[in-house]
């Protein structure tokens, strides 16, 4: 059986070489929690990632869909105005609304998914 739970050392009292104090969570009293910026994130900054809106579902047969065309209507599992779900990787982090700008169709974010919730 798996398990999540990792032993990890205690680093709140020694400062491993080469890793700055700043870096490290620690839990002293009167310390104030260092300031995170975009620049501590510059390692990730390049890292592929997969965006999906999801307006609906539809299921059909496979003869059903090699008869679309141009102009044809599916019908979705969603009603109008109904919130879409955002994927990231495959993982559902949002909820939003389509919005239009300028001639383009865009996503705004109305509810951020928390780990572990969603469906």
């Amino acid at each position: 059986m798996a398990t999540d739970n990792v032993d990890l050392p205690d680093l709140s009292h020694d400062t491993p070489a080469g890793v700055p104090a700043a870096l490290l969570n620690n839990d002293g009293a009167g310390e104030a929690a260092p300031k995170r910026s975009a620049v501590d994130l510059e390692a990730v900054f390049d890292v592929p990632v997969t965006v999906s809106a999801v307006l609906g579902k539809s299921a059909m047969e496979v003869s059903q869909l090699l008869k679309l065309g141009k102009g044809t209507i599916v019908e979705l599992d969603r009603k109008v105005g109904e919130a879409i779900d955002i994927y990231v990787n495959d993982r559902l982090v949002a909820r939003g609304e389509v919005v239009l700008v300028e001639d383009r169709l865009g996503i705004t974010m109305t509810e951020i998914i928390k780990a572990g919730s969603g469906s």
